[in-house]
């Protein structure tokens, strides 16, 4: 898969072979065949303080990863890792990307998203960070009305209050 010995050990959590690998060279923003890097990895696997140590080490939380040309932000706000996404929202993670699909950080908590505690607290965090609550998706639909479209009501209070429409 196109794996560096970094981006194996970012597979398996292993802090200290990660800090070892980057001390002996290895490249912190190094990314698979499938264009991951180590935070995106760790993001996915909800592994904050990995994730945390990946960042430190001299990788970037703005990089844009994946085959949907996202970010890590994006991958954890869709399965609902509130850690993560606090994590990387306080590293400077781009709030209002848009990947390939035009899906945004806080759409995919939606979308992707069950509308429960964990996905409420994803998008509590983009909210509260400045994400654009008015920022639609490829055909216009804005968060507001995929909230109301999955009866994710929580989510369409918290989107009305910062001023979605």
């Amino acid at each position: 898969h196109g794996r560096t010995p970094y981006l194996v050990a970012a597979h398996r959590g292993d802090i200290a072979a990660m800090e070892m690998l980057v001390q002996g060279g290895a490249d912190p923003k190094a990314k698979d065949s499938r264009n991951y890097d180590a935070i995106t990895i760790l993001a996915v696997a909800d592994r904050v303080e990995a994730m945390k140590a990946a960042i430190r080490l001299g990788g970037d939380p703005k990089a844009i990863t994946s085959p949907y040309l996202g970010t890590a932000l994006i991958a954890a706000a869709h399965l609902g890792h509130h850690e993560v996404v606090k994590a990387l929202i306080d590293a400077g993670a781009p709030l209002d990307h848009v990947n390939n699909l035009g899906w945004t950080a806080l759409i995919e908590s939606i979308v992707l998203g069950d509308g429960g505690s964990n996905h409420q607290r994803c998008l509590r965090h983009l909210l509260d960070a400045g994400a654009n609550p008015n920022l639609g998706d490829k055909s216009g639909t804005s968060p507001l009305q995929l909230a109301q479209g999955t009866g994710y009501h929580a989510m369409v209070d918290m989107i009305r209050a910062k001023g979605g429409k």
